[in-house]
């Protein structure tokens, strides 16, 4: 019986951009401390808050840290406002340079609605971590860009939907999320509501990964030696916020959609620098009506780890990947006779 592969590879390793990992001998406990002690402090004097966050700490990560985690616990999402930026973006999606002007006269108000009201789109988010860091002396920089969720429709026309930050730390360069970080929007009959939940998972993330969901307008800044193109990185499969905080993510195949034969199998190969024959490894299976869980025996060659799963019956397939019953990813499988 011929095979489908479909492989998913939890990178290690080194990378040419920094990464979390660098950090590993550094406790971020006094930071987020700082942060906490100056929770509620007012933004109308940004030199002196970001000198109570930093003055006390000695290196430029755990600066950076603290005021990154002031951030992300101290302001709301406004959701209203960026669905506003949205449909001005999408009014000059054909004219750059409308776009362009109409920006830089709307960051001041989105500014000032920031240091009133604490509460702002991404581009606040970013716009704000961005000149604390510079008054602490570390070189930070806005990126704009796609953020690619479970419930955002893409395509390779669409405009630019995000933006988050790159940092330079030690002379190397790391990616970082405030909004995501800050928590999660829901969306219900009574309309948008924000719910903080600090998500520490997109501090100082990992690129390979990075690029899953986030994907820039300068692709320098994806902080990799081989980006994906636009195309691929619609067209790959969903990657859920708690894969950061797990450090895994599906590498291949590039797409999401897939197409099999009845009663082929489904190999995940994945790799990991830990063990993870003590972790639950299981697919939820949406077949259009009910979910079905299945349970899945690992098999371990090294640091290489394979599970396998065959699809007896046609009919199209949303396919969970599970770790310790964290959702990590997804895929759409179609079972063809």
């Amino acid at each position: 019986m011929k095979k489908y592969y479909l492989i998913i590879i939890f990178l290690i390793g080194t990378f040419s951009f920094g990464q979390r990992s660098d950090f590993e001998s550094i406790s971020f406990k006094k930071a987020d401390s700082i942060a906490l002690k100056y929770s509620g402090a007012s933004l109308e004097n940004l030199p002196v808050l970001t000198y109570h966050l930093t003055s006390d700490l000695n290196t430029d990560v755990e600066k950076f840290r603290a005021i990154y985690t002031w951030v992300c616990t101290n302001i709301k999402n406004d959701y209203s406002s960026y669905q506003k930026t949205i449909r001005k973006r999408k009014k000059f999606a054909e004219d750059q340079v409308a776009l362009a002007a109409w920006n830089s006269k709307e960051l001041p108000k989105v500014f000032e609605n920031l240091i009133k009201h604490k509460k702002t789109a991404c581009t606040g988010y970013a716009y704000l971590l961005r000149e604390m860091a510079s008054l602490a002396d570390l070189h930070c920089k806005i990126v704009n860009g796609y953020g690619r969720t479970s419930t955002t429709l893409l395509d390779e026309k669409s405009i630019p939907n995000h933006s988050w930050n790159t940092v330079e730390l030690n002379k190397k360069l790391y990616l970082c999320d405030p909004t995501w970080s800050a928590g999660r929007i829901y969306i219900d009959e009574d309309g948008a509501r924000f719910e903080a939940d600090y998500f520490d998972g997109y501090f100082l993330a990992e690129p390979e990964l990075f690029i899953k969901n986030h994907y820039p307008l300068e692709i320098k800044a994806a902080l990799l030696k081989k980006p994906p193109t636009l195309k691929q990185f619609i067209e790959g499969p969903i990657i859920y916020k708690e894969a950061f905080q797990l450090n895994i993510f599906p590498v291949a195949p590039l797409k999401m959609n897939l197409t099999i034969q009845k009663n082929e199998r489904l190999e995940f190969t994945l790799g990991s620098s830990t063990n993870l024959l003590d972790t639950k490894m299981n697919l939820a299976i949406f077949n259009g009506k009910s979910t079905e869980d299945f349970a899945l025996d690992v098999q371990k060659i090294k640091n290489t780890y394979t599970i396998q799963h065959g699809f007896a019956k046609t009919g199209q397939f949303d396919v969970h990947l599970k770790v310790n019953e964290t959702l990590v990813a997804t895929y759409v499988v179609r079972v063809k006779r």
